[in-house]
């Protein structure tokens, strides 16, 4: 389990100290896909904050970093995982897929008891136990995960079983082996599967009607405690953040975050509204250690939204290769107190640093000094929120791209190419 990469200033604009970023991830963030990211953020003194996964990976990212991240990569951005001993912690999706019926559908009931709704997603969630062996020996790891289909699919997260040479799936009093089918680093999901019929698979629900405040539950093997359900409420939606781990950074765009108990080995698992339907994959915690990851839960945990999730599982099931929209800028948010020392025309925006050769962003037109303000109509404040809007859109799409370049606004239209 990991976080992943960082930003870089451009020589007319020298590298800036952003104020402390709201979520720090351990040191060594890597770049979301392992080839060169697009983004490379200035050098940044990172907040306190949020820390990356419990035993099998660190989590770390800075202020910058983040920014440039998600501007370069622009597709990737993270945030920590959450699992004992395979984990993450600490924020925009697409319409989710689902194919056969034996996927699930969604559910649309009253809200009930808490006991009435784990009874209904217990069943549904699974331990995994991982095994990994490299040159430094072998090593073991706990995480959750979803069954989605009643013929043994099972949703998890990538850095769960990511590098694992042997995954094992309990279902209460059985142990399978389980193979993975597909997995995506730059969204940290992977699809694994087991030899068995007549699962329980769970039913899906609708993040995209998710609320602020709306009550929900956490169900997964913190520590290993495998069945483990914990309860609180949505307490924001919309986070983005990115985590670097093994396969680079990870971007973490959309997320919903939450106050019910999330500790190490949830990653994987559901958070479930109180109608029972799964609405999101608990991958992130806030930890009180100062750093992303999932070491220790500090009553802020993240999960990714299931339409998104759902999305991505079944094109993997489905052997399709998943590709994310890519714009090829590094960018650095622009802050009132940046504005003035620089003397820049606008006080809020993400100020381009680099611009990758080849990437739409440069055969477009867009050029390393301008500052995004807005991307189709979507007002732009932070490097994070040209993340977001790009994550947002489709590999292939057109989208306004407005850019103040010196005294002028300009808009430029930019068709959107893949990570």
């Amino acid at each position: 389990m990991e976080d992943r990469p960082g930003f870089e200033s451009s020589p007319s604009v020298p590298p800036v100290e952003p104020p402390a970023p709201a979520y720090v991830a351990p040191p060594a963030p890597a770049s979301v896909e392992p080839p060169a990211p697009s983004y490379v953020a200035p050098p940044v003194t990172p907040p306190a904050a949020v820390q990356g996964r419990a035993p099998r990976r660190g989590v770390g990212f800075g202020g910058l970093l983040v920014a440039a991240l998600l501007g370069g990569l622009i597709g990737a951005a993270a945030i920590g995982l959450a699992l004992p001993g395979v984990e993450r912690s600490l924020t925009t999706p697409t319409t989710a897929v689902v194919t056969p019926a034996s996927v699930v559908t969604t559910l649309a009931m009253p809200t009930q008891p808490i006991e009435a709704v784990a009874a209904k997603v217990v069943p549904s969630v699974v331990n995994i136990a991982v095994e990994i062996r490299d040159a430094f020996g072998t090593s073991s790891a706990v995480g959750s995960g979803v069954i989605i289909r009643a013929d043994g699919y099972i949703l998890t997260n990538n850095h769960v079983v990511e590098n694992a040479s042997k995954i094992v799936v309990s279902l209460g009093t059985t142990d399978l082996t389980a193979t993975v089918v597909g997995a995506d680093p730059a969204s940290d999901l992977a699809v694994i599967k087991i030899d068995k019929t007549g699962l329980p698979a769970a039913v899906i629900g609708d993040s995209s009607s998710l609320e602020v405040g709306e009550g929900v539950i956490a169900v997964g093997s913190p520590f290993g405690l495998d069945k483990t359900v914990t309860s609180g409420i949505v307490s924001a939606l919309h986070r983005t953040n990115l985590a670097s781990g093994q396969s680079g950074v990870t971007s973490y765009t959309n997320l919903i975050q939450t106050d019910a108990p999330i500790n190490p080995g949830n990653s994987g698992g559901a958070l479930a509204d109180f109608s029972g339907a799964v609405v999101g994959i608990n991958t992130l915690i806030l930890s009180p250690a100062g750093q992303l990851g999932t070491s220790q839960s500090a009553g802020i945990g993240f999960a990714i939204p299931i339409d998104f999730a759902k999305s991505i599982a079944d094109q993997l099931i489905a052997g399709k290769k998943i590709t994310h929209p890519f714009l090829g800028v590094s960018a650095a948010t622009v802050t009132p107190q940046i504005a003035q020392f620089y003397s820049l025309p606008v006080s809020s925006g993400a100020l381009v640093q680099q611009v990758t050769s080849g990437s739409p962003a440069e055969t477009a037109g867009i050029k390393v000094g301008d500052i995004i303000v807005s991307i189709d109509g979507q007002a732009i404040s932070t490097s994070e929120d040209v993340f977001a809007a790009v994550r947002g859109a489709k590999v292939g799409q057109q989208v306004q791209v407005e850019v103040v370049r010196g005294s002028r606004h300009v808009t430029i239209q930019v068709t959107l190419g893949s990570q």
